[in-house]
């Protein structure tokens, strides 16, 4: 059986990392053969690039940072996501190409041109099957990075992508806007200005019969457990 590769995508504070996290278990503690991974920081050279690209104090040029970006994503795929895939496990990536679409190409301002060759270079390829896009207001982002970030989070200080302005953040999101209407088929947009758990049901409505239709699980029930 082959594998099948999904993506989490989204600008920051979207939620699809704690989502990506709540689906794992759920998928896992179901008997699902299953690989959860993140771009960058996939491979063990993917987190020395990735301490390297996100930190605050690092002056990185546009352009490194976009080949910097392709060279997690060639290791990533050529170490980890292909041998998953070719051994028939669920990939599910918290971030892939479409985040150099976005973030590089709308944000830094790259052109579509080059953009494209380098995804192509890195990737050699490979597409992920499904992509579920987390959307939400950009200010909405904004506070749940300040929360996020804040004194009692447990995290220190903000990354390079977190300080970046809202103008910034506009054009990311309107870019993967734009990949959801191009890609209707691949890309499902999911809105996650709710609560956490009512964003989960959702994913689970998308994924559950995605991966049942592929072989790979068999879920009578996939609803959240009802609080008392």
């Amino acid at each position: 059986m082959p594998g099948t590769f999904i993506t989490f995508e989204g600008i920051d504070g979207s939620g699809k990392s704690t989502q990506l996290r709540l689906l794992g278990n759920f998928l896992s503690a179901n008997g699902c053969d299953l690989l959860l991974t993140r771009e960058p920081g996939g491979t063990t050279l993917g987190l020395r690039l990735r301490a390297a690209l996100l930190d605050a104090m690092e002056e990185v040029d546009p352009l490194t940072e976009l080949l910097v970006f392709a060279a997690d994503r060639a290791q990533h795929v050529r170490r980890k996501l292909r041998p998953a895939l070719e051994a028939g496990q669920v990939v599910i990536s918290d971030r892939y190409a479409d985040a150099t679409v976005a973030y590089q190409g709308a944000g830094r301002g790259f052109s579509p041109e080059l953009i494209s060759q380098i995804v192509q270079l890195a990737t050699d390829g490979l597409k992920p099957d499904l992509t579920l896009l987390f959307d939400l207001s950009i200010e909405e982002s904004g506070n749940r990075t300040a929360r996020r970030t804040g004194k009692n989070s447990g995290k220190l200080s903000r990354d390079r992508l977190d300080i970046e302005n809202a103008d910034f953040h506009s054009r990311v999101r309107d870019a993967y806007l734009q990949i959801g209407l191009k890609e209707p088929e691949r890309v499902k947009l999911i809105d996650t200005s709710g609560p956490v758990d009512k964003t989960q049901q959702r994913v689970r409505e998308i994924i559950i019969p995605y991966l049942q239709s592929r072989g790979h699980i068999a879920i009578a029930d996939c609803r959240l457990p009802i609080a008392d």
